[in-house]
């Protein structure tokens, strides 16, 4: 009997700090790694000022890598957002909306620690194939 492959997307680089792929295709779904804001001030690129602003530039990220994967953001059908402050959760939400018009998807919310500056960060499944709006606000 034949295994379904395994899609691999954004494969790590060996000896890499960060040791998994950006996403994964598998059994119909899309599954995406963890990922906050791009950050890399010597090209320019800032997370963000506000939680606001490094919701949409994570959501804008995320969006790249279900599209690369062959999924869209208004394919999502789970959602984790990690954030660093709790008090951040309102602000987050209320941006993290404006990019589901058609439907919120399940989410939960949880703290996280890693090693980054990053207040928040987001990890899906969506289902594979392309949307209808590809989830842009």
């Amino acid at each position: 009997m034949d295994q379904e492959p395994i899609d691999f997307f954004g494969r790590p680089e060996a000896g890499s700090p960060r040791p998994f792929s950006a996403a994964t295709r598998a059994g119909g779904l899309v599954f995406v790694s963890g990922h906050s804001a791009p950050h890399d001030p010597a090209r320019g690129i800032d997370r963000g000022e506000t939680p606001a602003d490094e919701v949409r530039n994570a959501l804008a990220h995320i969006r790249g890598i279900l599209t690369e994967a062959g999924s869209a953001l208004d394919r999502v059908v789970q959602m984790t957002m990690l954030i660093t402050d709790p008090a951040d959760y309102a602000a987050c939400n209320a941006e993290y909306v404006k990019h589901f018009p058609g439907g919120l998807p399940a989410r939960h919310t949880a703290r996280f620690g890693v090693p980054t500056q990053a207040r928040v960060a987001f990890s899906c499944i969506a289902l594979a194939g392309d949307g209808d709006q590809g989830g842009k606000p």
